[in-house]
């Protein structure tokens, strides 16, 4: 089957268009600065001449449009025409407590995604002009939403719900949700394929490991712990958010530098993380680049980073009661070997013990154990579009 996946953000939509079967990426872009001036369109298609078109794009209704105009061009497109698209699949950032599972979009999936817009202001929205805009444009074209949150929905209740008063979470639905489900799913699957064990008697950690980072314990193929929670501020320290702290801090800070919700909302999200502790980047490319060059806070920043996760370790091998992996996965945890190395040191306790010549990798598949480890440490590169492209055939099937 032929499957358009969406990804479809605030000022952005990015796009692959998969053959399933082969499982093979036809074509891939992106539309950038929708809404904006200056608004563009990029793709790429192996045999194909770049494309890139500068052209105004008010919504993402026009945005849609020009994705379909490009896959369907006759220099630079991979098809003839929009009935060559078997269906899409959208990612939706957040679906509550609706989803455990990718569907089929109706009228009463689209108003849950609608309803959960107060749990993901900048991220369902846009989700959800996607769809609607996919709709106008491919009438009768099956369309399946794949939710960040939909894998994490196996965990027990004493996981996801946090230590407020019962009627917070039956009145306003607070509670851990976890995101970068669709990442942790697929790694953790590959995970199993590589070591060729069913996922039902695996006990895993995924590092999902970037900009924005998550951790999860993944327990039998089912998460039953993750490190983001009722929002992606939770967990470790990321580029620039700041991950777990003192609720107590957040109000002493309002209260000390006068900051109303909007502005402490952008401290912790915006200004914080290793970007906040380097005062140079949220980079980490930026980081190690500054930190070798005798930068204390950039070094300060890595520390911090790595102390974090290190941290998500112990914990989750604790919880699931034993470890047959760790797996390493999105940009910095694909690419950056020092990162690695420095996660994995002092945990020869735990039976993780990496060889520093297989570490030297990046961007592929790749078991960088040490001989004789009991515990098991992958690289594999995620591939969320894969995911949803193959979920979405699923269904549609």
């Amino acid at each position: 089957m032929k499957i358009l996946v969406i990804n479809a953000g605030s000022s952005s939509l990015k796009y692959q268009f998969i053959e399933t079967d082969s499982k093979q990426v036809l074509a891939k872009g992106q539309c950038e600065r929708i809404g904006i001036e200056g608004s563009k369109i990029t793709q790429r298609a192996p045999e194909k001449a770049d494309y890139e078109l500068v052209s105004p794009m008010k919504d993402h209704s026009d945005a849609i449009k020009m994705v379909l105009d490009a896959l369907t061009d006759k220099e630079y497109g991979v098809i003839m025409s929009m009935d060559e698209i078997d269906a899409v699949g959208h990612r939706v950032v957040h679906g509550g407590e609706y989803f455990a599972d990718s569907v089929l979009i109706d009228e009463k999936v689209k108003k849950a995604i609608e309803d959960c817009i107060d749990l993901a202001p900048l991220h369902n929205p846009p989700n959800l002009i996607g769809i609607e805009a996919c709709e106008k444009a491919m009438p009768g074209t099956p369309q399946v939403g794949v939710f960040d949150t939909a894998f994490h929905q196996t965990m027990p209740a004493e996981a996801y719900l946090y230590p407020l008063p019962y009627e917070m979470y039956t009145k306003h639905k607070i509670r851990k949700y976890g995101f970068h489900g669709t990442s942790h799913k697929y790694v953790a699957g590959r995970a199993a394929a590589m070591l060729g064990k069913p996922a039902e008697e695996l006990k895993i950690i995924t590092l999902h490991l970037g900009n924005g980072s998550s951790i999860t314990a993944v327990d039998g193929g089912k998460s039953v712990d993750t490190s983001m929670g009722f929002t992606p501020l939770a967990g470790v320290m990321m580029g620039t958010r700041c991950g777990q702290l003192d609720p107590a801090i957040v109000t002493y800070l309002m209260d000390k530098e006068n900051l109303d919700i909007k502005q402490v909302n952008d401290l912790l999200n915006k200004q914080s993380g290793v970007f906040g502790i380097s005062g140079v980047s949220s980079d980490f490319r930026d980081l190690e680049k500054a930190a070798a060059e005798g930068n204390e806070r950039a070094q300060l920043a890595l520390d911090m980073f790595v102390y974090s996760v290190k941290r998500y370790i112990g914990l989750y091998a604790t919880v699931m009661g034993g470890l047959d992996a760790i797996v390493f996965t999105a940009g910095i945890g694909e690419n950056t070997a020092t990162i690695r190395k420095a996660i994995v040191e002092g945990q020869e306790f735990l039976g993780i013990s990496i060889d520093d010549e297989k570490n030297q990798i990046r961007g592929k598949e790749c078991d960088i154990s040490a001989e004789g480890a009991r515990v098991r440490t992958l690289v594999i590169p995620t591939d969320e579009e894969m995911m949803i492209a193959m979920d979405t055939a699923k269904l549609v099937k």
